[in-house]
């Protein structure tokens, strides 16, 4: 038997147009070594140029917008949604998107995309500041993906010093209460004092390596802290917070600190060696493990299941390659034994891949919306879907991103949403594929026993296409993989 769902658990099925790979296992493993271009057609922008327009709004809402109209909140309420058009406020979510949609359905390596995605949401930006519409994508496009074929050590270094990271967490607040800055006349006259932030140090502990199951302490984030100081955004009055990242050593904490029992020296060399030693460390490895089988596989992992992963980390250093190879393995040993319902986002393209939608909209359909206009509804619908089956990957509610866990996605208020959507779906249908042998045909390609599927898909005589798609794609089948 093929386990034709393994296609659904590590990347999003088969389109009605594929073949059916007679070796699940390799065709998985052959997609993690490279790192291929995008398979999107259209201009992509780079996250400089969109942290430009993202200057663009912030700069004339705070300098000029407020000023201007501080005496007419509707003229002020009109010029600022003016303002957002102007910007893409909303345009820049729905490319990015899409070019991360279309990795997954129409690129030869959906494996690589899922594992983007999982990468991306176990480095979450929050919803937080805009960054959604205009930095969160491309930071997940520039800094997550291009790292997927290298250590994870060198993704935690990229993430840790991301523009993106360093604003969603306020690094560029922290500052050592005994630098240079900490003494300066302005912060006396401001009545400033230099104090630290310790939102990037604790996430850097609990959520990007070791885990709490290290037994950090309060001193040890205080002294993560210390060492990250002086990582910031180079700030100016033109740019405001959207220059680049810099490390400014007047910011910076003077003096060796201890972290984890472990000392180290003073400088900007120390954030790297510090990162350098969580990311070997036991717990790290362990925790690794468990968000990619909890992903994956199964909400609760066996030490059995992990160990094959921790090893692989171990033994290559860290290399994300024989990680996610590692992983695909005991997916692949284990798919007859667990299910994984489905998120949202993963449940809707795998909806647009099977279901041969019209999805995501082309890059034809997005270049018609220039900035200064008013995009149309079918413009607007990546970035809206995914909020109404509330899951937004670039909108996370808190730092440590949407849940790997499946009782959080199967509240009767979710799965309504499904229905819902699943329903709306046939408007994105091809008209050829209204017909029998259709659904004949992805049925048979994506599950093992496509008779019993096609039997209840049939039994009632369902006419109407948008009925079938809501009987196909909320069949408990379905909804795990």
């Amino acid at each position: 038997m093929i386990m034709k769902n393994f296609f659904r658990k590590v990347a999003f099925g088969i389109g009605p147009n594929e073949e059916v790979p007679s070796d699940p296992l390799n065709w998985a493993l052959n997609q993690v070594n490279e790192i291929p271009e995008l398979s999107w057609q259209g201009k992509i922008y780079s996250e400089k140029e969109l942290r430009k327009h993202y200057r663009d709004y912030v700069y004339n809402d705070r300098k000029v917008l407020r000023k201007k109209y501080k005496d007419d909140k509707t003229l002020y309420k009109t010029y600022k949604n003016l303002l957002r058009h102007e910007t893409g406020q909303k345009f820049w979510e729905s490319l990015e998107i899409s070019i991360r949609h279309n990795e997954g359905i129409n690129s030869q390596h959906p494996v690589l995309a899922k594992l983007w995605m999982f990468w991306g949401n176990f480095f979450a930006i929050s919803e937080k500041d805009f960054l959604a519409n205009y930095s969160t994508g491309p930071y997940q496009r520039e800094i997550i993906r291009p790292n997927l074929n290298q250590t994870f050590e060198k993704m935690v270094y990229d993430v840790t010093t991301s523009w993106a990271m360093i604003h969603h967490l306020d690094n560029s607040e922290s500052a050592g209460p005994k630098s240079v800055t900490a003494s300066q006349d302005w912060r006396r006259r401001k009545k400033e004092l230099a104090t630290i932030n310790e939102n990037h140090a604790r996430e850097l502990l609990e959520l990007h390596t070791v885990s709490p199951k290290a037994g950090y302490t309060q001193e040890d984030v205080i002294q993560l802290a210390y060492i990250m100081t002086g990582w910031q955004q180079r700030w100016s009055k033109s740019k405001l917070e959207t220059g680049n990242v810099w490390f400014n050593s007047e910011y910076h904490q003077p003096g060796k600190k201890n972290v984890l029992g472990k000392e180290y020296k003073k400088g900007k060399k120390s954030l790297a060696v510090v990162i350098k030693d969580l990311v070997n460390h036991p717990n790290c490895r362990d925790f690794v493990a468990d968000r990619l089988c909890k992903y994956l596989i199964t909400d609760e992992p066996t030490k059995k299941m992990k160990q094959p992963i921790i090893d692989a980390f171990k033994k290559s250093d860290g290399f994300l390659p024989e990680i996610h190879k590692a992983a695909i393995k005991v997916a692949f040993e284990n798919n007859n034994k667990f299910k994984k319902f489905q998120t949202p986002e993963n449940w809707f393209i795998q909806v647009a891949k099977i279901g041969d939608l019209e999805w995501p909209p082309s890059h034809k359909t997005m270049e018609t919306y220039e900035l200064g206009s008013k995009p149309s509804k079918k413009q607007r619908t990546p970035e809206k879907i995914l909020k109404r089956i509330g899951h937004h990957p670039y909108r996370a509610k808190q730092p440590n991103g949407w849940s790997d866990l499946s009782p959080d996605w199967m509240s009767p208020e979710l799965l309504i949403r499904r229905l819902v959507y699943a329903d709306r779906s046939y408007k994105f249908s091809k008209p050829e594929n209204d017909n029998k042998e259709f659904y004949e045909r992805i049925v048979t390609k994506n599950f093992d026993q496509p008779d019993k599927i096609l039997k209840y898909l049939f039994k009632n005589m369902v006419n109407r296409k948008s009925e079938r798609n809501v009987l196909l794609f909320n069949h408990p089948e379905f909804l795990k993989a």
